[in-house]
C-alpha cells in the first residue's frame, strides 16, 4: 500500500457545480484505497495564511452526501493575490511565505488545487517558491483552461443556459419579441456557442468573433420576412459594444465586473428596427446548481486520477480530459495557453451550417 500520506485539497477562484464531487472522489480514493489522511483547506489559500491554518479532516462519512451539492463545502475566494495581499491599512503585502508555512505546519505531503488558469498559475508559483508538492484539477464554467476538453462546472452552466433558452422560446413567440439571453464568459464564448446551438438560438455573439449591429438586425428582419414573429439571441458577457467598449461596473474593493451587453444590444436593436426586445441575464445561476451527471462523472474521474498522481510521486501536473479518458499534463503547459472558442472550429462551423447568425 506504500507509506501513509497526509494530503490537502482546496478549491480556488469562483465556485461552480461539481466541486464537491471532486472533494468526495479525492477523499474516497485517498482514504479507502491508500489509507491516507485528507485535510480540506478552508477558503482556498486564505485558509493556509491563518495561524493556525484553517482545515478540516475529511473522512468518508463527511463526504458521503455531497456528490449532488452545488458550490464547495470548503469555501473559496477569487480575491486577494497572495503575492500582493490587501491589508487592513490599505497596503499590499507579500503573504506567499505564510501559505507555505501553513502547508508545512499542517504536515502535508502534497496539495491538490482545484482552479481555473489564473488560480493554477498562482498555486504553481506558490508551490515552487514554498517547496509544496502540487497536483492541479481544472474547474471553470468558462471552459477556457488549455489542454483539456472539459473543465468541471462547464456542462452544468451550459445546461442551465440551454434550459433558459427553452423557456424563452415560448414567451418570445407569444409576444412577438426579440429575447436576449446574456450568459457568463469572462473572456471566452464557450457557454454562449454551446447553449446557443443546443437551445436553437437565431443569433449567437461571442468575443472571439467581431459583429456588427447591422448584421444582427438584418437577421431579425430576415426571420420576420420568413414569417417568424420572434428571435432568440445569446450573447456572452465579454462581448464589446459595436464601438469596442468593454461594459463593466465597479463593485468596490478595486474589482470591476462584466455585464450590460444584453441591455446595450436591446436598446440598439429597438432604436434600429423598432423590435420589442427583452433581456434575461443569467448571472450566478450558472454557477450555483446541482451538478449535471456529466460534471459529476468528470469530477469523480479527476479526483481519483489526482490522488493516483500523488501515489506515483508525479507532481506539478494537472489532470485533463482528452479523447474519453483522463491523462495528466505539466501545469506549466496549461497556463502558457488560453483556450478561447476557435472561430474556425467545429461548433462555429455547426452554427453557421444551421443558419445561426454570429454577427459577422
Amino acid at each position: 500500500m506504500g507509506e501513509t500520506k497526509r494530503i490537502g485539497i482546496l478549491t480556488s477562484g469562483g465556485d461552480c457545480a461539481g466541486l464537491n464531487a471532486v472533494i468526495r472522489a479525492v477523499t474516497h480514493r485517498a482514504v479507502a484505497t491508500y489509507n491516507w489522511e485528507v485535510l480540506g483547506i478552508c477558503r482556498a489559500t486564505q485558509g493556509l495564511m491563518q495561524n493556525p491554518p484553517q482545515a478540516i479532516n475529511l473522512t468518508l462519512d463527511k463526504v458521503d452526501r455531497i456528490l449532488t451539492m452545488g458550490g464547495t463545502m470548503l469555501g473559496t475566494t477569487n480575491k486577494g493575490d497572495p503575492f500582493a495581499f490587501p491589508m487592513p491599512d490599505g497596503t499590499l503585502c507579500d503573504r506567499s511565505a505564510d501559505i507555505a508555512d501553513g502547508y508545512h505546519q499542517l504536515g502535508l505531503d502534497a496539495l491538490i488545487g482545484i482552479g481555473g488558469d489564473g488560480s493554477l498559475a498562482i498555486l504553481r508559483k506558490l508551490a515552487q517558491q514554498g517547496g509544496m508538492k502540487l497536483v492541479g484539477i481544472p474547474k471553470t464554467i468558462d471552459n477556457d483552461v488549455a489542454i483539456t476538453e472539459r473543465s468541471i462546472g462547464f456542462d452544468t452552466a451550459v445546461n442551465i443556459a440551454t434550459e433558459a433558452l427553452d423557456r424563452l422560446h415560448f414567451t418570445a413567440a407569444s409576444h412577438d419579441r426579440v429575447m436576449i439571453l446574456e450568459v457568463m464568459g469572462r473572456d471566452a464564448g464557450h457557454i454562449a456557442i454551446s447553449a446557443g446551438i443546443a437551445g436553437g438560438a437565431d443569433v449567437i455573439l461571442i468575443p472571439e468573433i467581431p459583429y456588427t449591429l447591422n448584421n444582427v438586425c438584418h437577421k431579425i428582419k430576415q426571420l420576420q420576412e420568413q414569417g417568424r414573429n420572434f428571435c432568440l439571441i445569446v450573447v456572452s458577457e465579454a462581448v464589446r459594444t459595436a464601438s469596442g467598449e468593454v461594459l463593466q461596473s465597479n463593485v468596490g474593493f478595486g474589482e470591476c465586473r462584466l455585464g450590460g451587453i444584453g441591455q446595450y444590444l436591446a436598446q440598439e436593436i429597438c432604436n434600429s428596427i423598432g423590435a420589442e426586445t427583452r433581456v434575461t441575464v443569467l448571472g450566478h445561476t450558472q454557477r450555483g446548481a446541482t451538478p449535471s451527471p456529466l460534471d459529476r462523472l468528470i469530477a469523480s474521474a479527476f479526483g481519483v486520477a489526482a490522488v493516483d498522481l500523488i501515489a506515483n510521486e508525479q507532481y506539478d501536473r494537472m489532470v485533463t480530459w482528452q479523447y474519453r479518458q483522463v491523462v495528466s499534463v505539466p501545469i506549466e503547459e496549461t497556463i502558457k495557453h488560453y483556450q478561447a472558442v476557435n472561430p474556425n472550429g467545429t461548433l462555429v462551423r455547426t452554427a453557421r451550417g444551421l443558419g445561426i447568425c454570429l454577427g459577422d
